[in-house]
């Protein structure tokens, strides 16, 4: 499709400054945002093809989610283009804009063949929300906290093995989830941080000494916090308990009230506030399917489960359910936790100079809401996923 400079008038922008009611923004034949602001600052173009009326919509900048395995039946570890292509327009239709594909612990061949279809697919461009790059979840975990991964696909981390990811991915693994406290784990974490790969500590039993160690080293993230990991004791706070008193960390959060209560999720935002909690899906293929057995997994009631036990293998959650239910949850406002959704994973994935908010010289990502937050429109760069 031709793009061109347009102006979006007659919605309420939701930017970085603050809320502009029936306000404008302009957009380049690049996709970036040129101007936005009142209908005094921005002036209308000459052709009236190029304007484009809102409606009243509210526009908030497009969500990005740094932790998402597939969904719709598509799964980032089955390595073909159409299945990173079809879980980029699902997401997209749920308000993703962009999204770091996340692998599952695997075996180094199946692992290996993933990044380096992820990586094919960064380069030739998919058609729905934007790869920005990989987080690696794994194979690097603890197997006391492995959640629903394999034991047998878990491993001590070995720096050759990190660097062949490395090479094969193209150097787009962004962010790297691990457990600091098994062996070789503060050099593997040392070894990415000093190569400008974020760590999170995840799917770790660590103690609150452990991490703390870990932050010094520069690991300021955990994976979806309280799951997974060494829970809160008051004699030993363990891997939740630092996430909380740390100011620097940034924790990630699966908002869908399952695997985290809505309790637990108006604690991470009193506690750590907006600026500091990372919501994500976690979303694995199954999301956007019908409940039944699919595989290894059962989906009833929209909750996945490995098949046979209880044990939750990540969610069916989206990103526009997750902000419906945190502002459920919390009771503040959409302004109030629009950065949890933004510009923090923005910062989380290394983007935050060109997404995660509306503002001059950013890529025009974008959401169209309703009233009761469904979405009417997702724009990509300026362009519609539905043009």
């Amino acid at each position: 499709m031709t793009r061109a400079s347009s102006v979006y008038i007659n919605g309420t922008f939701y930017t970085e400054t603050g809320i502009v009611e029936n306000g404008r923004m302009q957009v380049n034949a690049d996709g970036k945002i040129e101007a936005i602001g009142s209908a005094r600052e921005v002036s209308l173009p000459q052709s009236p093809e190029y304007i484009v009326d809102l409606a009243g919509h509210k526009v908030i900048p497009g969500m990005i989610d740094v932790h998402v395995h597939g969904g719709n039946g598509f799964d980032v570890m089955k390595p073909t283009y159409a299945n990173l292509d079809g879980m980029s327009r699902f997401h997209a239709e749920h308000g993703t804009t962009s999204f770091l594909a996340t692998t599952g612990a695997g075996t180094k061949e199946q692992v290996f063949t993933a990044l380096n279809n992820i990586y094919e697919a960064y380069s030739a461009g998919l058609t729905g929300a934007e790869l920005l790059g990989v987080h690696l979840e794994g194979p690097y975990l603890s197997p006391k906290r492995k959640g629903a991964f394999m034991t047998e696909h878990l491993r001590v981390p070995d720096l050759a093995e990190m660097q062949a990811y490395l090479d094969v991915s193209g150097n787009i693994i962004k962010l790297v989830t691990l457990a600091p406290e098994i062996k070789s784990g503060f050099e593997l974490a040392a070894y990415l941080l000093n190569r400008g790969i974020q760590v999170s500590i995840g799917h770790s039993d660590a103690t609150y000494d452990e991490v703390a160690k870990a932050v010094e080293l520069g690991c300021l993230h955990s994976t979806h916090h309280f799951n997974g990991m060494r829970p809160f004791h008051h004699r030993e706070p363990g891997v939740a308990g630092a996430g909380l008193i740390i100011p620097e960390f940034v924790v990630e959060l699966i908002a869908d009230g399952i695997h985290v209560h809505p309790a637990g999720v108006r604690l991470l935002f009193a506690v750590k506030t907006p600026q500091n909690v990372c919501v994500v899906t976690d979303a694995v293929a199954y999301a956007g399917l019908p409940d039944g057995i699919y595989e290894e997994s059962t989906v009833m009631d929209g909750i996945i489960h490995l098949t046979g036990t209880d044990t939750l293998a990540g969610s069916s959650l989206t990103m526009i359910q997750a902000l419906r239910n945190v502002i459920t949850f919390t009771g503040l406002p959409l302004e109030t936790i629009l950065p949890s959704f933004t510009i923090v994973p923005a910062r989380k994935s290394g983007v935050e100079q060109r997404k995660g908010s509306l503002a001059v010289g950013k890529d025009a990502d974008f959401i169209l809401l309703d009233d009761e937050l469904h979405i009417h429109d997702t724009y990509i760069k300026g362009l519609s996923i539905n043009a």
